[in-house]
Order: C-alpha cells, then structure tokens, then sequence
C-alpha cells in the first residue's frame, strides 16, 4: 500500500474500515482508533516497544481486529519545520513496517499534541501517575482527530 496525503485516504479504504492513529515514542508506542464513519477518534492502548518485527506483529493483528485500512502516523516535525532526527526514525519505522505488512499510511503533523494532550489532563486534575499512564494513546488519539476533522473539512468543501 501506498503512502497517502489526506485527498488520497478514502480511496485507500473499503467501506466501514477505520484508521488506527499512532504516537511513535522512542520506548513507547500510542494507539488510537477511529469509529466507521471517521469522525470519531477515540484511545485505544499503549504498547511498549519491541523490535520491529514484534511491534509490526502486533499493528497487523490490531488491523485484522478492527478492520484498520489505514495508518495514521504521527510526524514529529520541528516547530521551525524542519524535519529532525525524529522525522527519520519515525518514516524508517513506516518504511520497515511497509517491508513486513504493507499498510496505506499517511503522516500527520502531530507538532504539540502531546503538550495540548497533557495540558488538558492537567486541567482535568488527573495525577501526575495517571497522565503517565495515558498520555501516549490520548496524543495518538489528539493526532488522530486531526485526520479526522480535516476529511470531514474536506467533504464538507466538496460541491
């Protein structure tokens, strides 16, 4: 499957699939899953990371499951707009993971979600133990819900 833009991510799915929003941390990583009408996205789990052939195991049963037809990956972009190192290593997962399943996969900006994430649960008085806990699926979820929200803009835009 193809790496996709937002225009192109419906044609990547058969009717009633979802996407699956993912937060690509060095030891952890954040799972979120749309609802079939892609409008909603909601947290799903947090792995914590293995070697790639484990982790690509463990997305791949994850599709099956919940009929995924596509991946959302959060891209870790500088706030200047450069790409770093960790723009490399996040296209070198998708890369490898493309060699061993072959999902359609679209990169999103996830500039901040992670700080927007946590400043609502500070807001919401969780505890420090708790945010820990749940941070990584509610920034793949935030970065998700981007996706999300841009498609139905674009449906919306459409004559």
């Amino acid at each position: 499957m193809p790496i996709c833009n937002p225009t192109e991510l419906k044609a990547c799915l058969a009717p009633g699939e979802r996407l699956l929003g993912i937060d690509l941390g060095t030891k952890t990583i954040g799972l979120a899953l749309s609802d079939t009408l892609l409008m909603v996205a909601s947290p799903l789990k947090t792995l914590v990371r293995g070697k790639l052939k484990d982790d690509a195991a463990t997305l791949a049963a994850l599709r099956r499951e919940h009929r995924i037809g596509a991946l959302v990956l959060g891209l870790p972009i500088n706030m200047d707009g450069t790409e770093g190192p960790r723009c490399q290593a996040t296209r070198a997962f998708a890369r490898n993971l493309m060699r061993i399943d072959d999902p359609a996969i679209l990169f999103w900006d996830e500039r901040l979600s992670t700080a927007a994430v946590t400043r609502g649960m500070i807001e919401a008085d969780l505890s420090r133990k708790r945010r820990a806990e749940i941070v990584d699926k509610a920034a793949a979820a935030y970065i998700l819900q981007g996706v999300l929200d841009r498609l139905a803009y674009m449906a919306a835009a459409m004559p």
